[in-house]
Order: C-alpha cells, then sequence, then structure tokens
C-alpha cells in the first residue's frame, strides 16, 4: 500500500516561482494538489535578484493578480521599494517593479500555500515519471516513493541536470548549495522528447556594510507609490528602502578580461546559450568593446540584512578576478563578498512540443511550466504556473482548456510564442513581443482578465464587484466629459498657461482634454468637474482609467479593431488530425513546420517561422471546404 492514502489530482514537481503559482491556482479550482520540492524552505525562492515586475513583466504580474494568483499579494507585502517605470512615455509601457525582502518573499508564499485548501506538501526530489499507455500517471522519488496522479506538472527550473561553474571549477547543483535533479530528463528522452540546454548567470551577493555609498547615485522609490494587487489585501510602501547606481571602469574591464582565459564562457566549457538581454559582465565587454563603462544597479536584499545584489555584474569568472575587478568599482573598494557569481547550465525541453495549454503533445496529462520551456525570469515562469495549474485542474475535471489569446494578455503573447515560434535562447518578455500593447496595459488587467478569473472559480464575488465599479465609474466620468461643455471664459486661462490654443465658443471637454498639453490636474480646474469627481467618489485609479481612455481612445479603437481582424482567423480551427502532407500546394518547409506544431487555428499557423502568406491563403481555402 501507498503511504500516500490517495490519488491526487495533480502532482507539481518544483516548488519555485512556477511550481508556487501552479500549487495555488490547482488547488484553488478545487483539485486535489500535491506540491514536492526538494526543500520546504526554499518555496519560491528568489536564486537571481531581489525585485518583481520590470518591463513588459509588470504586467505579467498584474494579469497573474487579475486571475487570482498570488505574486502580485505576495510582492506588495514583501516590498521595500516601488517604481512604476517608463512613465516619460506613452501607458502602454508603463510598467510597476519592486524591491523586494527576499527572505520575507519567500516565507510569505509558504504561509500563503499552507493556508490554501486542497493542497499537500512533500520534501523529496523526483527522479522518475510513471507513465502508462502514453498517459502520466505519476512520479518516483529518489526514496523509492511512487505517488499515483491523474495529472503532472514539472517546473524544474534550473535543476534538470543543472552544472554550475565557476572559473575551471565545475560541479552538478540546481543552484548554490542545491544539488542537481537527474533522471526526468533521460525518462523523456526515452518518450520521444527532445532537449536542449540553456545557461543563465548570477552575480555576485555582497556585504553592504563593506561599500562606500557615498561614492554611488541614490536610487529611490517613487515618492507616491502604488501596488501590484488589485485587492484589498495589501497597501501601498509608507517607507522604502533606497537602490544605489555605480559605473564599470575601463580599468575593471582590464582585469576582467585577464581572466577571460580562464572563463568558462569563452575557454568553450560552456557551449549553451545565455539570455540575450540580461548577458554576464564579460560578455557585455565582449561584445561592446567600445563602451568604457557599464551601469551597476546595488539593490539590498531586504529590510534589515545588510546583504546586496549586485544587478548586472552577472558572470562566472574565477573568484579572484571578481574580487580584483570589483574593487576597483567606485564604492567597492572595500567590499567583501557574502557569496561570488557563477554561471548554471541546465536541461530544457523546446516548447513547440506543446500544446497550447501547457500540456505535452507525447504524454496525456504531463505539462510543463516555467524553465523547463526555455524561458528566464520569475514573472514569465510564474505565469506558466498559474496556466498550467488551472489547465492541469480542468483537464481532471473533463472541463475545456482555459486559453489567453494574444490580444487578451501578455500570458497570451508569452504561451503562443513559446508552442508556434519556439526559442533556442532563453525567452524573455518585452513589450514590443506584443503587437496589441495598447489594450494589454498594467492598470486595465483586473478590468480584462477577473471577470474570466471569477467565472473559473478563482476570483472572489468582492474582486469581480470592486472591477465592475471600476468599469462603471470611469464610463460615467468619460460620459461626463463628452456630455458638458465649457465656455472660453471658464478655460481660456488654463490653455494660456499650456501654450494651447484658446478657444472662442463653448466646447465639450472631452475635446479639450485629449490635447497633448494639457495633464489631468488641469482637466480637474474645468467647472464642474471636482464637484463630479467628490459626487462619484472617482478615486486616483479611476482618473487614471478615465485620463488613459480620453488620451489615446484612437490608438485604442484602432487595435481593438486590428484585434478583431485577428480573432476571425482564431476562430477557423484546424482539426487536431488534419495531415498537411496530403496538401501538396503548401511548401515544404510549410509542410514540416505545420506537422511539428499542428497549429490549433489558422492565426497560430500563419505566426510559424516558414509558413508564407500564400500557405495562410492555401490553409484558409482547405479549412473553408
Amino acid at each position: 500500500m501507498s503511504v500516500f492514502q490517495d490519488i491526487y489530482d495533480v502532482i507539481i514537481v518544483g516548488g519555485g516561482h512556477a511550481g508556487s503559482e501552479a500549487a495555488a491556482s490547482s488547488a484553488n479550482m478545487g483539485a486535489k494538489t500535491l506540491l514536492i520540492t526538494m526543500s520546504l524552505q526554499n518555496i519560491a525562492q528568489m536564486s537571481c535578484n531581489p525585485a518583481m515586475g520590470g518591463i513588459a513583466k509588470g504586467q505579467i504580474v498584474r494579469e497573474i493578480d487579475a486571475l487570482g494568483g498570488y505574486s502580485g499579494i505576495v510582492s506588495d507585502k514583501t516590498a521595500i521599494q516601488f517604481k512604476m517605470l517608463n512613465k516619460s512615455k506613452g501607458p502602454a509601457m508603463w510598467s510597476p517593479r519592486v524591491q523586494s525582502d527576499r527572505m520575507r518573499f519567500a516565507e510569505e508564499w509558504r504561509l500563503m500555500l499552507e493556508q490554501t485548501k486542497n493542497l499537500d506538501f512533500y520534501q523529496d526530489t523526483v527522479d522518475g515519471l510513471i507513465i502508462e499507455g502514453g498517459k502520466l500517471m505519476g512520479v518516483k522519488t529518489t526514496l523509492g516513493l511512487e505517488i499515483k496522479s491523474k495529472s503532472v506538472i514539472l517546473t524544474a527550473g534550473t535543476f534538470l541536470n543543472g552544472l554550475i561553474h565557476i572559473g575551471n571549477k565545475t560541479f552538478g547543483g540546481g543552484r548554490a548549495g542545491e544539488k542537481a535533479s537527474t533522471g526526468i530528463t533521460e525518462d523523456l528522452i526515452k518518450q520521444g522528447f527532445t532537449s536542449g540546454r540553456m545557461k543563465t548567470g548570477i552575480p555576485p551577493r555582497v556585504d553592504g556594510r563593506s561599500l562606500d555609498y557615498s561614492k554611488m547615485i541614490e536610487q529611490p522609490g517613487d515618492v507616491n507609490p502604488e501596488k501590484f494587487s488589485y485587492s484589498d489585501e495589501t497597501q501601498t510602501l509608507t517607507k522604502q528602502r533606497s537602490c544605489y547606481m555605480t559605473y564599470t571602469s575601463q580599468e575593471v574591464h582590464d582585469l576582467l578580461r585577464a581572466g577571460f582565459d580562464r572563463s568558462p564562457m569563452f575557454n568553450g566549457r560552456i557551449k549553451s546559450l545565455g539570455p540575450r538581454y540580461c548577458p554576464s559582465i564579460e560578455d557585455k565587454i565582449d561584445r561592446f568593446a567600445t563602451k568604457d563603462r557599464h551601469q551597476l544597479f546595488i539593490e539590498p536584499e531586504g529590510w534589515d540584512t545588510v546583504e546586496v545584489y549586485v544587478n548586472g555584474f552577472s558572470t562566472s569568472l574565477p573568484e579572484d578576478v571578481q574580487a580584483k575587478a570589483l574593487r576597483k568599482v567606485a564604492g567597492f573598494e572595500n567590499v567583501k563578498f557574502f557569496r561570488f557569481g557563477y554561471a548554471i547550465e541546465y536541461d530544457y525541453f523546446p516548447p513547440t512540443q506543446l500544446k497550447h495549454n501547457l500540456e505535452t503533445k507525447l504524454i496525456e496529462n504531463l505539462f510543463f511550466a516555467g524553465q523547463i520551456n526555455g524561458t528566464t525570469g520569475y514573472e514569465e515562469a510564474a505565469a506558466q504556473g498559474l496556466m498550467a495549474g488551472i489547465n492541469a485542474a480542468l483537464k481532471v475535471q473533463e472541463k475545456p482548456p482555459f486559453l489567453l489569446k494574444r490580444n487578451e494578455a501578455y500570458i497570451g503573447v508569452l504561451i503562443d510564442d513559446l508552442i508556434t515560434k519556439g526559442t533556442e535562447e532563453p525567452y524573455r518578455m518585452f513589450t514590443s513581443r506584443a503587437e496589441y500593447r495598447t489594450l494589454l496595459r498594467q492598470d486595465n488587467a483586473d478590468l480584462r482578465l477577473t471577470p474570466i478569473s471569477y467565472e473559473l472559480g478563482l476570483a472572489s464575488r468582492e474582486r469581480l464587484d470592486r472591477v465592475i465599479e471600476k468599469q462603471e465609474k470611469t464610463d460615467a466620468f468619460v460620459a461626463f466629459l463628452k456630455t458638458t461643455s465649457v465656455k472660453p471664459d471658464d478655460i481660456n486661462y488654463i490653455l494660456k498657461n499650456k501654450n494651447s490654443a484658446e478657444i472662442n465658443q463653448s466646447m465639450k471637454m472631452f475635446k479639450i482634454a485629449a490635447r497633448p498639453q494639457l495633464d489631468f490636474d488641469d482637466v480637474q480646474k474645468f467647472p464642474g468637474v471636482q464637484e463630479f469627481i467628490q459626487t462619484k467618489s472617482i478615486d486616483r485609479e479611476i482618473v487614471e482609467q478615465t485620463e488613459i481612455h480620453v488620451k489615446y481612445s484612437g490608438y485604442i479603437e484602432k487595435e481593438k479593431n486590428n484585434a478583431d481582424k485577428l480573432n476571425r482567423l482564431e476562430n477557423i480551427l484546424i482539426p487536431s488530425k488534419f495531415d498537411y502532407h496530403k496538401v501538396k500546394s503548401l511548401s515544404y518547409e510549410a509542410r514540416e513546420k505545420l506537422s511539428e506544431i499542428k497549429p490549433i487555428s489558422i492565426s497560430q499557423a500563419s505566426r510559424i517561422s516558414g509558413v508564407s502568406p500564400s500557405d495562410v491563403s492555401v490553409l484558409l481555402v482547405y479549412m473553408g471546404r
């Protein structure tokens, strides 16, 4: 008899950001869930930088929160600084980011998971899968246990055959101080999966007491900080910790170059690709040889700890080279190291082997989420974990999968890019990847996704009511501006002060408010606006929503029209067993790519590399038949 009493609905392998969100969503969907992790003390560990959000990543955290995930709430509760990035640009580019208390972040995640119904925990290492008749039936552990389950989500992070490099030293590990995971890759390859290798780098962590901050540039948080979660469960920060910025120099670069012969990146020991948009310091000075300095961001790891993360100095160079070079950086002359930087190589599985619900095409009931799919970043991993948890629960409950389109969420863009295009280097989300980014703003994630989350059973009625109220008040404010006129004598003094053309007859407020020279501080001086705001209890969030609608209504409408055209192609479905090789009008490359990826719609087929517009036209003819 098994030591586990029941067959689980969902087992999650790995307790990182993907695994934690998968566990939360699966259990909250009513599935009996088991989270298996090597160390319960390291649940949702911030292995790299102590921060959540950033360009496009902040939008993802907001979407996770709107869908009922925990990342936004945990980030708010453990934040030590908040910044809204890109405020000088349009609202499609605004991206929230927090510095986090790293120890409290992991603690808060564990406490929230422990309070989640339907969720069990087990500390062990999974080293094999139980597969019968092409279906996943459970997992095997290093203690020799077999645990049965109706579905399994693999969220192994960097642990699959992980290999750590520091200079000439190489040793197995999933991250510093923790062992690698073996057996799973080998099991999957036997089943016909294709695997690859990726790498990522970690900067050193140092003793903040040994730094001279007077030689650095202070980077404080926002004067009026916001927060990630749309819920009332969290509050905005009343105090914040500053980060700092300093620079490398030509002397630092020369010292680093002197160690290149012992660098695993340059002597051939590391053959896999690292993240293009987060290169190591040695990669930066090699690729950008004409630059005489690079920025370093000095990030505190918490409220009370003296440990500091050196963002921008990711490296796998030998310890002596790291120490010599970093001590030539302004403010680091007497630096003491807590941990040296290192690189880690690990197995991943090209994500074209997945369906859109993140279930594998080869093995039924087996789901992948996170870095196993070739992504990099806590946020990208958490988003996949959330979606895999939802879809594993739906699969067990014999319900249709939950899929997000590219015009509905950054999460939809992320998953579609992975499934349709695959990746040969660590995938990171950017606003430029989303063709409908004016629709997918960080400020409206709740409006877009909370009603869907409520239908799934994840968002509470209270959360939905807040969204409905937000939409109704925004609509009312917009309608007020569209229907209320203002006279020249009441407005021209404001227009003159803002170098905007004065009016000579009454005009609707909406048209004037849309002028680029005016902001909504000016609009609130229009006659009757303050009275309307007070009467209708309009808060700062509603004012921001209204301003975005007024200023960008033309762009928003244009993107909605483009999205409608896309959705028409999304609605032309391709049968799962369609034989592309019989369609001789298709190019040879298109037949090969379409047969491999098996797109679910004409729209997805059109995004596959190697499928031309003429191939899409041929498919449209066949689907029409």
